[in-house]
This record gives structure tokens, C-alpha cells and sequence, in this order.
């Protein structure tokens, strides 16, 4: 695993190009309207959160981090609502190469009973979870010791 606890140039180019699985920390700023049809009415409240995804394409966990931490993306995934400045902007990430986003989505609503803000979000393509993003209690520091607890146990 690796814990990327500030994002740049430099630090982004620590991510492997492997295949795995990803936990993005993102700060919303003001509260978003999803626009998405089968969201329709719901609203991301500002706040802290946590993504799950994966990268199994080219360029694997790194190209993936990178194209969410860009702000000139044109939008293409749910999470990319968020993701785009001024709205929110990815704080951090924990990198799991041959890691699977489903069992640290479920992890993270187990161990830290994070609740998910929106059923459906950021998993159209999954039977298991009920959202791979989860909203985070206690803001950006709690953010991090989370990711920093999960970083220090082999067992997810």
C-alpha cells in the first residue's frame, strides 16, 4: 500500500502503474447538485469523503489518480462531479496495488461505520456495494488517521 498524504507533481509520480484498487480523500466545498438522471434531487452535502475505485486499464493506479486529481478533465464518471475545482479537489489517496474496491469500500463502512450519502454513487457497475462513496464524519483529520490506520494494517 501506499499513502500519498499530500498530492502534487512530485508525489504523483510515486503511484505504480500496476492494476488495483484506490481510496481518494475528497474535500466538497459547497454542496453539489447531482445532475446525473437517477440521481435526480440529491444533493452531495460540503463536507468529507472517500471514493473507492479501481484502475485495471493502461497505466493502472497511476494514470487513474492522476486523471481524478486533474482539474481540466472533461467529466466522465460520477466521481468526477466532485472532483472538479471550485467544487472539490482529491486531498490525499491510498494506493492498494492488486487491491479490490469493494472490499475496502465495505472495510471502511465496517471498521468505521462511514455511512454512504447517496445509494448508487460511484458504483453503476457493481452488484455488491451500495455506493463506493462514503462520507467521512469529522473532516479532513479524521480523513487521514482513517487512511493512516488503514496503511498500517495488512489484513484489508
Amino acid at each position: 500500500m501506499l499513502l500519498l498524504p499530500t498530492l502534487n507533481d512530485q508525489t504523483l509520480r510515486l503511484l505504480p502503474n500496476a492494476a488495483g484498487a484506490y481510496i481518494l480523500h475528497i474535500v466538497v466545498k459547497a454542496d453539489v447538485a447531482l445532475v446525473q438522471r437517477q440521481f435526480a434531487g440529491k444533493v452531495i452535502k460540503h463536507g468529507t469523503y472517500f471514493y473507492c475505485g479501481s484502475a485495471r486499464g493502461p497505466g493502472g493506479l497511476a494514470a487513474r489518480v492522476k486523471r481524478h486529481c486533474a482539474s481540466d478533465k472533461k467529466p466522465h464518471w460520477h466521481i468526477d462531479t466532485l472532483t472538479i475545482m471550485p467544487v472539490g479537489k482529491v486531498m490525499s489517496v491510498l494506493a492498494v496495488p492488486d487491491g479490490n474496491e469493494c472490499d475496502l469500500c465495505c472495510w471502511l463502512r465496517e471498521k468505521f461505520l462511514l455511512a454512504v450519502p447517496v445509494p448508487g454513487f460511484g458504483s453503476s457497475d457493481c452488484a455488491v456495494c451500495p455506493a463506493h462513496l462514503l462520507a467521512v464524519p469529522g473532516g479532513a483529520l479524521m480523513a487521514v488517521n482513517i487512511l493512516n490506520s488503514i496503511k498500517n494494517t495488512a489484513s484489508v
